[in-house]
């Protein structure tokens, strides 16, 4: 049996008071995706153990946090003779090794925000048998975000998941965001909810073949080994019965603005922090999300980055969509403002371009592929970067502010027609980033509009001859 609870900070407080041996029986969740805080594993009426799934959560409430924690009760004695130990195992195993790309932090670009348009936002908890959550996923109506398209559950972890469901574990919750369209998008969850999809329609996505559960001793033998339709008709309804709970978000009007952006920014604010290009990942789906994935993937893009596989964090998808939004601002309201907040500037820009005609994507792609091609030619892999401090020597990292002004500038320099192929371009390079005024405008408020054209005319100036005319 198990159950949900919600727990104030004074009760999670008393753990540790009244127990002191408690942190022995702590376990720590690597899976970055868990929304539930903390399993507690009860025994004859002892708590055996904790498995923190949010650790920051608990540890702020430790340090006098006003907010509550979401909790689930298992009580072990219903599952007979279990081995406690593996059962955390399939709470705190999961995750995927991914590239980390090397990126210049700018002090004062990462500013969080909070407008009216909060106001639009609904939210509700649901519980979802996966009998239903397979029909909807049949029937197109629960959909995947870009982040979420690879299964990358290895067969094992997936058995054990299986296994927990018709052992009857508790499920861990899900997010989902409903879409305009009546569809809902997974924002969390799609491990979970592919792995049952797969197990009863029998091929596990991972590799194509007939999905078994594996013969491991941590699987129960009533079905280890066995695939769904070899199971007996009880445990297939066990699994199709089963609930998972789902907290759903909604816009109140079909509006691209960023309250969903800023929801899931603040539930985000615990544990594993999402970046905000995975968050917009996840709230922007459309054209302009899929078109950044597309070229994220060029050939000549990944070796200035000098990175084979994507940014764990989907840092490299915002330097792409950084590229657009800085083209375009000239051309936007935003010019006429002191300062931008470029998360805020950057959603926005975002979700504006989520339904742009085919036209327009397609000539968003023509000019990143253009000017990135042009940067791999004129600079090799030193694009992009700053000069380490007092010598010629370029450093290993990207700079975000000069990437700006060097991507913006080259793409200008296409379209008048002066970028010409066979010039020392990196000898101008250089001494763009040496020069005084650049330097300045590169690293110090580096979202004060003025700073920003600056800066970009400066790299128009001086390394291509031409002058950047807002």
């Amino acid at each position: 049996m198990y159950y949900r609870f919600v727990c104030l900070p004074e009760e999670i407080r008393s753990f540790w008071e009244e127990d002191r041996v408690f942190y022995s029986k702590v376990f720590y969740s690597l899976d970055r995706k868990q929304r539930d805080d903390f399993i507690c594993f009860y025994e004859k009426g002892h708590r055996k153990a904790v498995c923190l799934l949010n650790l920051q959560a608990v540890i702020d409430m430790l340090l006098g946090a006003k907010r509550s924690c979401n909790g689930i009760a298992v009580v072990l004695d219903d599952y007979g003779e279990t081995d406690l130990s593996e059962i955390i195992n399939r709470y705190t195993n999961g995750g995927k090794k991914m590239a980390e790309l090397k990126l210049e932090e700018v002090k004062g670009e990462l500013q969080q925000y909070s407008d009216d348009d909060l106001y639009n936002m609904n939210s509700w908890g649901a519980d979802l048998s996966f009998r239903e959550i397979i029909t909807m996923y049949e029937d197109n109506e629960l959909r995947k975000p870009e982040l979420q398209r690879k299964y990358v559950w290895s067969r094992a972890e997936a058995s054990s998941f299986i296994d927990s469901i018709l052992l009857g574990l508790p499920v861990p919750s899900i997010f989902l965001a409903k879409e305009p369209d009546e569809t809902m998008l997974i924002i969390d969850g799609f491990q979970r909810i592919m792995t049952v999809y797969d197990y009863v329609k029998g091929i596990f996505s991972a590799d194509g073949k007939v999905f078994k559960l594996s013969n491991g001793e941590n699987i129960n033998q009533r079905w280890r080994g066995r695939a769904f339709a070899e199971l007996g008709s009880e445990e297939k309804r066990r699994i199709r019965n089963t609930t998972i709970h789902a907290i759903i978000f909604e816009q109140k009007y079909p509006k691209k603005d960023t309250g969903m952006f800023q929801i899931f920014e603040r539930i985000n604010t615990s544990g594993r922090t999402l970046k905000p290009q995975e968050i917009r990942n996840c709230v922007y789906q459309g054209k302009c999300n899929e078109l950044l994935f597309r070229l994220n993937r060029i050939k000549e893009w990944r070796e200035i980055l000098n990175l084979d596989e994507e940014d764990a964090r989907m840092a490299d998808l915002e330097l792409i969509l950084r590229f657009f939004a800085m083209s375009d601002l000239r051309y936007r309201k935003e010019a006429e403002l002191k300062q931008i907040n470029l998360g805020k500037y950057l959603n926005r820009y975002m979700g504006e371009k989520t339904e742009a005609a085919d036209s327009e994507i397609e000539q968003m792609e023509e000019k990143f592929v253009s000017m990135i091609k042009a940067c791999k030619t004129a600079f090799g892999k030193s694009a992009f970067k700053n000069l380490k401090k007092n010598t010629d020597n370029f450093t290993d990292k990207i700079n975000p502010a000069v990437f700006d002004a060097v991507s913006v500038a080259t793409l200008y320099a296409l379209e008048k027609g002066v970028f010409h192929a066979d010039t020392d371009y990196r000898a101008r390079y250089m001494e763009l980033l040496k020069d005084p005024e650049f330097k300045d405008a590169a690293s110090h408020r580096t979202t004060n509009v003025e700073n920003i054209m600056k800066r970009i005319g400066l790299a128009a100036e001086k390394v291509y001859g031409v002058k950047y005319e807002r």
